[in-house]
């Protein structure tokens, strides 16, 4: 749209660029030319209602596709033209144009070819001599090829994020896998400087019950010996009650047996702690996932002992190819965060079975439960509902992390206040094995 007084210019203004005016030309005319060619989209609005435009500068058509007179004519352009995602903003603090003076925007307007662009839109009121309100000259300058590069780079940052994250996670798994190794080479050292004590320990013990044995024989045959003399049976009763001989058999053989009973404790518990930690084993392996599980419950039995019942309901399992330790460390975490969930003594449950070429292992509490908002979390790196200084909140993302190398998941099921459910499903034959093998 032209200024009133210059009607007479040519009306191809609106479709192409105006031709370079002399500098011998009025102020007016000049003016007109600069309007029509600045980047910013000149226009004004009545000061009220709809903002009715009554001006547009004619680059208008290069910028949206429009003709400035088609745009003053429609009383509702502008708004019907504002991105719907984008108009509530903008209409709900319009009135502080009146207040401020002055207000700027950013939004989508729909073109002539249906499409977007972002523009940028400074709206300034004038004010006549009286305070009263004018008009509203506002301009309108494209910016979608900055929203674009914004975009990018927001996405950019998003996937440094991630990438960050993955950094972060491989770190920590890292630091896992070195923490595992000490463990295997501290059990290996246990293993064996225990072994051989606890082997003539219990070499002796084994001889030790043979002896007692026969010198309880020997004592009986005394007895029946003494018995033809009765001055002699009268003092073998005499020291037999002295010496209380009757509980020394009983105890005694007691206390071998319990010692016997201990010395295969101690090394049930040095085994379960080399089958826990695989030592030396880091390749795909064929494994016994019950003997994984049962050798993990031995690992952590100081921490469930006092607090809960294990009721083991195990299915048939097929041997499965896997990376035996990594998942005896899921085991261990699931276990440990079952125990933990049981505010007095409670019931973990363990349960397993095999269907169309997988297994699963379910590890079930009826402990306190987890919040349905925390239940799409706690996967997440460093996230715990633990007091600070009781967890790191790395357990369970490492345990996702070690199912998915395997080509499983892991499913929870949880009620506030009833229990929780983690139910690890595995492949009997994971293809990362058989990449790593092939």
């Amino acid at each position: 749209m032209q200024f009133d007084e210059f009607d007479f210019l040519s009306s191809d203004a609106a479709g192409a660029p105006a031709a370079p005016v002399a500098e011998a030309a009025s102020p007016l005319v000049r003016l007109q030319y600069l309007v029509d060619n600045t980047p910013a989209i000149i226009y004004c609005t009545v000061p009220s209602g709809d903002f009715k435009m009554t001006f547009v500068s004619n680059n208008a058509y290069n910028v949206l596709g429009y003709r400035p007179e088609q745009m003053v004519a429609d009383p509702n352009f502008w708004f019907d033209h504002i991105h719907p995602d984008d108009a509530p903003s903008i209409f709900s603090s319009l009135a502080l144009v009146f207040s401020e003076g002055q207000r700027a925007y950013e939004y989508r307007f729909r073109i002539s070819d249906g499409s977007y662009l972002w523009m940028h839109d400074t709206l300034r009121l004038i004010r006549d001599e009286h305070g009263v309100p004018l008009e509203v000259i506002g301009s309108l300058t494209d910016i979608t090829a900055r929203k674009r590069m914004e975009e990018a780079l927001q996405a950019k940052g998003v996937e440094q994020q991630a990438l960050i994250g993955e950094l972060r996670n491989a770190h920590e798994q890292l630091l896992q896998s070195e923490k595992m190794a000490s463990i295997g080479q501290l059990a290996a050292g246990i293993a064996h400087e225990i072994n051989n004590p606890v082997g003539f320990v219990n070499s002796n013990m084994g001889s030790l019950k043979n002896y007692v044995g026969t010198l309880l024989g020997v004592i009986d045959r005394y007895e029946q010996a003494a018995a033809p003399h009765p001055a002699l049976a009268a003092q073998l009763a005499v020291l037999r009650q002295q010496a209380d001989l009757e509980f020394l058999k009983e105890d005694v053989t007691d206390l071998v047996r319990e010692s016997m009973d201990g010395l295969k404790r101690v090394k049930d518990i040095v085994q379960a702690l080399k089958d826990f930690s695989h030592v030396g084993e880091t390749e795909w392996q064929v494994a016994d996932l019950h003997h994984g599980l049962d050798s993990t419950l031995n690992i952590v039995a100081n921490e469930i002992k006092y607090k809960a019942k294990v009721d083991k309901q195990y299915g048939t399992l097929p041997p499965v190819t896997c990376l035996a330790s990594q998942l005896n460390q899921v085991f261990m975490n699931l276990l440990v965060n079952a125990a933990h969930a049981l505010r007095e003594q409670g019931v973990i449950t363990l349960r397993t079975g095999a269907a169309d070429g997988w297994v699963w292992i379910e590890v079930g509490d009826n402990g306190c439960g987890i919040a349905p908002e925390n239940l799409n979390r706690i996967f997440e790196p460093f996230f715990t509902t633990k007091p600070v200084g009781s967890g790191t909140g790395l357990g369970l993302s490492l345990s996702y992390g070690i199912v998915n190398r395997h080509g499983g998941r892991i499913e929870v099921a949880s009620v506030v206040g009833q229990g929780t459910r983690f139910t690890v499903h595995l492949p009997v034959q994971p293809p990362q094995a058989a990449q790593a093998t092939g």
